[in-house]
């Protein structure tokens, strides 16, 4: 790759970023370890020193150099730029620099830029009642989590969409480079329209180590590094070495030259009539030791430049006087006499090198999204409503309406260019292909005549890679926009951490009052584990719902619509929310339509009721059948038409749940009912039958405080799965409408001895069925051909 090598900076400028870099290091070296004395007016005693020692040093200083050249080109360029920062825990640079500049203090007024401030800023870093060691949600002009590595270049790709005056600099760690969402990630590129998007700017910083072992990427040499960059589509530029002025002037080099491409690239695809190209897009691998600045060597061993500077280099400095004379000398090293003054304000030939307060990469509101979150144009969704002439009637294709609805939103919103569809090859699966009559499919690779919907401009984003989908979205709603996520039910596994770390996020800010909300992340998951029964047991698996409700309560929504008209209300819904993970389990097969559009609004808003058009409890049942989810409620209404066939006076009351957090107790989820709700829909002393979606357990976990608990019986997904039809799915389960129905008989006193004949029909029932797929390979007729109301 070529190695810059220009001196672009005079010998004043060259002093001063130089100045403004140590005063970095020396802040961020102060948050490590300092807890008084922050200006070194006094030498250092033990009592000066944390009693605990977190934090990590050795990419601080690299992470430091990066963020004070960008800053000049800010300055410079009156640059709209934003930083992600992918290297975790070199949280310490982003808080110096933040200072630094005022954003923090800005958005921190008790840590003001003085000694008192600086003392605050030192105490806080991983401190109890403080901030994390890494990137986290208290830090102004961050949209990385970075306690988790392997998301930054897709969020900052997410963040560049559709923002065409943003530029979004990148640093990914070496070790985060090994990583399977990074290395995807890399491909971004061929997604990025020049004409209608912002740029990314990737910096790979290699410094050479993890923990404890050496990053692959420092290993491989430059010609196997320059073949692989440049194999995914990027012109890389070498900045190296360990003599700080030498890489300053190589540093201003190639920060110049990949902006003036950056812009010469955008300029060229903002022709109007040109077509839109692909470039290759500029990047710096920036190569510089681990640990620079600190100690060289500590107890006889190397540190700087080794994987022993990755953490805390001098750990015993409360108890060791040579560690603590060796961190007076490392900070005195940085000559915090000439960078702050008496008073411990930055003097003023730094505060100069700081960008205006609207360009400051710490102020940028692209990072605190909600400031330009504006909200979506929807269509009506009563506009899109079937006709419901009678419940379970006709048939309905969920997700193929809601793709009509969709559709319509990117419609309204084209103007605003601030909505997205993301998923791994699956929109035309999950029948959401309507989307296509307006957008495309973002692509700006190559392109043959076979291919369809590929569109520089598309509002569609589809990679093969759910990290790659997840770290999209979730860059572009940090940025203040909206979207959706439609993925396989079981393969959205695969975002576990990283919904994980959002969910976490969120937690964190709701408690930031300067953080504004930001759109919600809304999941549409579909071919759901009782309609793979072609695909087999690979693609069976509802527990991503579990999953997601371990996070906290004030941030986590699960809804399981049971037909078309729920399904428009929930994701009507959904799109209007903020700082919510909104998980919607919806079914892309053709399936009975229960409520019209009035019933269907009144039934989600309720998130929980009674279907009284299925029940005949005349407010005293016998039993009572609960339901969750598309196809338990398809069994459910089944098996009740059983019971009212066979067992005629047996009064049924049929509960349908659509908000599933509604079952919670009310003290622990914002949604969940209070008691007394509760028992009148489920009373308080008869069985409840419930047919769940997925793993049953997790019904039980949702209502073990509740009076009725001991009588409540679930039936769900047990891990028994193939590939074959779809009721022989449900009753591999045992959610089947026989086996509901023999519930039923068990569990009602009465019946236990007086329907033992109608018991044992409904398990020949099961026989038979097993009897007729396995020779025919399709459903017995009574089961295909079933519909609520009509006579068997």
């Amino acid at each position: 790759m070529e190695r810059v090598d220009g001196h672009p900076l005079s010998d004043e400028e060259l002093q001063a970023l130089d100045a403004y870099w140590r005063a970095a290091n020396y802040l961020s070296v102060g948050q490590i370890y300092l807890l008084a004395n922050p200006l070194l007016k006094e030498p250092l005693r033990p009592e000066h020193v944390k009693p605990r020692l977190l934090g990590h040093w050795g990419t601080t200083p690299g992470l430091n150099l990066v963020y004070v050249h960008l800053n000049r080109a800010i300055r410079q360029r009156e640059l709209s730029m934003m930083s992600v920062i992918g290297p975790g825990h070199g949280g310490p640079a982003i808080v110096a620099n933040t200072w630094l500049e005022g954003s923090w203090t800005a958005t921190y007024p008790n840590t003001t830029q003085d000694e008192p401030g600086m003392a605050r800023l030192f105490k806080q870093f991983s401190f109890p009642g403080g901030i994390p060691s890494h990137v986290a949600p208290e830090v102004p002009g961050s949209i990385n989590e970075g306690g988790e590595l392997g998301y930054s270049l897709s969020h900052a790709y997410g963040a560049a969409a559709d923002n065409p005056d943003l530029v979004v600099a990148c640093v990914v760690g070496d070790g985060e480079a090994e990583t399977g969402p990074l290395a995807t990630s890399w491909h971004s590129n061929k997604f990025l329209n020049p004409r209608r998007d912002g740029a990314v700017l990737p910096i790979l910083h290699l410094n050479g180590y993890k923990i404890a072992n050496p990053a692959l990427l420092a290993r491989i040499g430059d010609d196997e590094l320059t073949a692989l960059l440049r194999g995914v589509g990027h012109e890389p530029y070498l900045v190296e070495g360990s003599d700080p002025v030498e890489v300053h002037q190589a540093m201003a080099a190639a920060v110049d030259k990949c902006l003036d491409r950056i812009r010469e690239i955008q300029v060229e695809a903002r022709v109007e009539g040109e077509p839109v190209t692909r470039p290759a897009w500029p990047m710096i691998v920036l190569r510089t030791p681990k640990g620079w600045t600190g100690p060289r060597t500590v107890d006889g061993e190397p540190v700087e430049d080794t994987w022993r500077s990755h953490q805390v280099p001098l750990s015993g400095v409360r108890t060791n006087e040579d560690h603590l004379r060796q961190l007076e000398d490392w900070l005195r090293s940085y000559h915090p006499e000439e960078l702050f003054d008496e008073n411990g304000t930055p003097v003023e030939s730094l505060l100069a090198l700081a960008p205006r307060p609207s360009l400051r990469m710490g102020s940028s509101p692209h990072a605190n999204g909600g400031l330009l979150t504006r909200n979506l144009e929807l269509p009506e969704p009563a506009e899109y409503a079937v006709p419901v002439k009678a419940p379970g009637a006709e048939d309905g294709e969920p997700t193929k309406v809601f793709g009509q609805y969709l559709r319509d939103a990117f419609r309204l919103n084209e103007k605003h260019r601030n909505l997205r569809l993301v998923g791994p090859d699956e929109t035309e699966s999950n029948r959401l292909g309507a989307v296509y009559d307006v957008t495309g499919k973002a692509w700006v690779a190559g392109r043959r005549d076979t291919d369809l919907h590929l569109d520089p401009d598309g509002r569609v984003l589809e990679m093969l890679s759910e990290h790659t989908c997840q770290g999209w979205l979730e860059g572009y709603l940090l940025t203040g926009r909206h979207g959706v996520f439609s993925s396989y039910e079981a393969f959205v596994h695969i975002v576990d951490s990283m919904v994980n770390q959002h969910a976490k996020w969120l937690k964190t800010v709701n408690r930031l009052d300067w953080r504004r909300p930001i759109p919600s992340l809304n999941y549409l998951l579909t071919s759901h584990v009782w309609r793979q029964d072609h695909n087999g047991f690979s693609h069976q698996d509802p527990g991503f719902i579990d999953h997601v409700v371990n996070k906290k309560a004030e941030v986590v929504r699960v809804y399981l619509p049971p037909d078309t008209n729920t399904l428009l209300s929930t994701m009507d819904h959904c799109l209007r929310t903020r700082n919510y993970v909104n998980v919607v389990v919806a079914g892309k097969q053709p399936q009975p339509n229960w409520l019209d559009w009035e019933a269907a609004a009144l039934h989600c808003a309720r998130g929980i009721g009674v279907w009284d058009f299925a029940g005949n409890d005349e407010g005293d049942p016998d039993v009572v059948m609960a339901c969750a989810g598309d196809v338990p409620t398809l069994e459910t209404l089944a098996a009740v038409d059983l019971l009212r066939e066979h067992l005629p006076d047996l009064r049924v009351r049929v509960v349908n749940v659509v908000d599933l957090m509604r079952l919670q107790d009310s003290t622990e989820h914002p949604h969940g009912l209070p008691d007394p709700e509760f028992d009148a829909l489920f009373t308080t002393d008869k069985p409840v039958i419930f047919a769940y979606h997925g793993y049953p357990w997790l019904i039980h976990r949702l209502t073990y405080r509740r009076r009725n608990h001991e009588n409540l019986h679930v039936r769900g997904y047990i891990e028994e799965g193939t590939t074959t039809t779809p009721f022989d799915m449900v009753v591999l389960n045992n959610l089947d409408r026989y086996h509901l129905a023999m519930d039923v008989i068990d569990r009602v006193p009465a019946l236990r001895t007086k329907a033992v004949s109608v018991r044992q029909w409904l398990a020949d029932q099961r026989v038979r069925h097993r009897v007729h797929t396995t020779r025919y390979g399709e459903d017995l007729p009574e089961v295909r051909n079933w519909r609520w109301g009509r006579p068997s």
